[in-house]
């Protein structure tokens, strides 16, 4: 594993297939480092080691069911894994909590983006389960990097992206609602 890119660092460019849809004629699409920026959003994209695996799709859904909230935060919401695009739609079809996902799986099969990122686990080349918390400039401004073993907490990354829009400081256990220092 390389050096993991932190807080401040540019997230890498890239320009990628993704599975967006199970609509015939419609499953991929391309996306690229620049469309958040593009739309003046924030980005959080959030890795994991591989489809068909058991905690993955718990997490996986429960981004997805927190869609809302992200978009409602002026954020792009990407999933992405080193499983090719063919995969993540066959699982996508396969498991009943994906087959609604809202938002896209990456694909990064040439791991480029993972490598860039520094989140590839070193013997089999899977991505940790990352997460970046990107502001429209492309700037990280949080990242997250879980053992293949712990999952995330959804809440959480929803908790520190309000923490980081308020422009101000937030105190230990801060929550949306709470005042500022």
């Amino acid at each position: 594993m390389g050096k993991i890119l932190s807080i401040g660092d540019k997230f890498p460019e890239y320009k990628k297939t993704a599975v967006v849809s199970i609509e015939a004629g419609k499953e991929f699409a391309e996306i690229t480092s620049e469309d958040h920026k593009d739309e003046n959003k924030w980005m959080v994209m959030f890795w994991y080691p591989k489809d068909f695996t058991f905690v993955c799709p718990a997490e996986i859904a429960e981004f997805s069911n927190k869609n809302d909230e992200f978009e409602k935060k002026n954020t792009m919401l990407i999933g992405a894994s080193t499983d090719s695009e063919f995969v993540h739609l066959a699982w996508k079809n396969d498991h009943p909590d994906l087959k609604d996902l809202k938002m896209p799986l990456l694909a990064d099969t040439s791991k480029s983006l993972g490598k860039d990122l520094g989140i590839l686990e070193a013997e089999e080349k899977i991505a940790y389960r990352a997460t970046s918390i990107v502001d429209p400039e492309g700037k990280i401004r949080w990242a997250s990097v879980n053992e293949l073993s712990v999952g995330r907490n959804v809440n959480e990354v929803l908790r520190v992206l309000d923490a980081l829009q308020t422009g101000g400081l937030t105190p230990c256990n801060w929550e949306p609602g709470q005042k500022t220092l």
